[in-house]
């Protein structure tokens, strides 16, 4: 065992609580302090007590689940192997395939599309022991950063009911804030993990493009893997994402006859022991002066920890070229779930297009009709930006950055997603700038952790994206358990707590 990582300890049943770590809770279970079945009843009360109005988990069955906790206490009593998640409680991402329930992916024409199999990464933490109870829900296609459709309706942020919660994971991330669930997992292609645990004051992991299974998260009528888009761990503990990684990751099918992943053990553990780069503005997307100033000051944490921080360090590609290249490629993936009116009507709009416009919404209809030519060129670019990012991470451990242009905005259904704008210091701003954060680790197939760094001068919580080296992925997460062991991390939301 690694002298700078803290031992397992048991902490008492009674000091346990469903906020808790799920380190800390399958600990208890494995000890037999605390039974599978007691833990899925104090979840399914605090399920009960806050869920109607939240509106995170969209899909139960308790008696299966009651079931199945009722086995993993057996199985412990009778002596038998146990696994790292064995009794927990877990609810998963709506539109990842779980057999014999619905994955609608927030779609009406999908309400009865129930999965003959559950997906590889959620088969993959049913076997470490996690009791599958339920789905969280889900923005349409999984394309916002707030948790709304027809047939579920709209999740609420358990800090402000008036301000979204995030996406597309958001019901996911309410679920572990409120202690509806001690498990959980989501997807990313645009920060879908990152954004909620941000807004929802959570730790998150986008892990490196390819190392977790996505079979089992493709819509009917999709069969292909997407470029760009992972699934990765959400978590109350920065504990949690090494375990649920470490469950949820390697390769699978006909890859598993010959691959093995092995990621590299992080090389440094305390924050004294790191050198990063802090950025906290961008000339793409401007960043909320109550969130640049909490970036900030995090930053002189760090300092005072004794890490090395280089403000404005990162490497020296263009903001509005990256950013450009990121949404040239995201939106051609993308493409695959329009309906054809909607590529019909970008291939009468592009050739109108003037050359000089490059607005989000010029860039997305490009995306969805430009030739397989246009797309090599652009990976093209995209590769030579990952050899920046190889030769950048040769002088810096990590790269410190926004999650998204602000803490949580306000709830607003109106319009598309296309049209919509957020107040960012005093004006309001594209609802799509803020992409750009969201692209700094995903174009390149970068990992990502997001770790909780304190609250607005409003009362929201904001994070950190810590983003490191590809295949890297045990740094950044490294980085966020230094973080919450020498700083702080996961609060409960006031309105979670008993007595609320």
């Amino acid at each position: 065992m690694n002298k700078n990582v803290e031992p397992s300890v048991t902490i008492p049943a009674d000091q346990l609580s469903v906020f808790s770590a799920a380190v800390d809770l399958a600990e208890a279970l494995r000890a037999g302090t605390l039974s599978s079945r007691e833990l899925l009843e104090d979840t399914f009360r605090q399920v009960d007590r806050l869920n109607p109005h939240l509106n995170a988990v969209v899909l139960q069955d308790r008696e299966g689940a009651r079931n199945r906790a009722d086995a993993a206490d057996a199985a412990r009593v009778s002596g038998k192997p146990l696994g790292p998640l064995h009794g927990l409680p877990m609810t998963v991402k709506e539109s990842f395939s779980v057999k014999g329930t619905v994955a609608t992916w927030g779609r009406s024409d999908l309400s009865h599309n129930v999965a003959t199999e559950t997906a590889v990464a959620v088969g993959r933490m049913e076997s470490a022991g996690a009791v599958l109870y339920g789905k969280s829900n889900v923005p349409l296609l999984l394309s916002d950063w707030q948790t709304y459709n027809a047939i579920y309706g709209t999740t609420l942020s358990p800090w402000d009911e008036t301000r979204t919660p995030g996406g597309s994971s958001g019901g996911s991330a309410v679920a572990l804030a409120t202690g509806f669930s001690a498990v959980e997992m989501g997807s990313d292609i645009g920060a879908s993990v990152r954004n909620p645990a941000h807004y929802c004051g959570i730790f998150g992991h986008k892990p490196s493009y390819g190392i977790v299974p996505l079979d089992g998260h493709l819509m009917p009528d999709v069969n292909i893997f997407p470029d760009i888009s992972v699934a990765g761990p959400l978590a109350r503990s920065a504990r949690d994402l090494d375990v649920f990684l470490d469950v949820m990751a390697g390769p699978h099918g006909d890859s598993a006859r010959g691959w093995r992943l092995s990621l590299p053990a992080p090389e440094k553990h305390r924050l004294s022991e790191f050198r990063v780069g802090l950025i906290w503005d961008s000339s793409v997307s401007e960043v909320d002066n109550p969130y640049q100033d909490l970036i900030r000051s995090f930053g002189e944490k760090l300092r005072a920890a004794g890490a090395t921080v280089v403000d404005g360090a990162q490497p020296p590609f263009d903001e509005r070229k990256h950013y450009e290249v990121y949404i040239r490629l995201l939106r051609a993936v993308t493409t695959a779930r329009q309906p054809r009116d909607v590529f019909e009507n970008a291939l009468e709009i592009v050739p109108g297009l003037s050359e000089d416009d490059q607005s989000y919404a010029a860039l997305l209809k490009r995306s969805t009709v430009m030739y397989h030519r246009e797309w090599l060129a652009w990976h093209s670019r995209r590769e030579a930006i990952r050899a920046g990012w190889a030769e950048w991470f040769g002088e810096y451990d990590l790269l410190l950055c926004p999650c998204a242009a602000s803490t949580a905005f306000p709830l607003d259904e109106t319009g598309t997603r296309d049209t919509r704008t957020i107040p960012i210091n005093g004006h309001r701003v594209s609802y799509n700038d803020q992409l750009y954060w969201a692209g700094l680790a995903s174009l390149s197939y970068l990992p990502a952790s997001v770790a909780p760094i304190g609250f607005d001068s409003g009362g929201l919580p904001g994070g950190i994206q810590i983003i490191g080296r590809y295949l890297d992925d045990r740094t950044p997460i490294a980085f966020a358990q230094a973080i919450e062991r020498e700083i702080g991390g996961y609060v409960p939301p006031p309105s979670a707590l008993p007595g609320a």
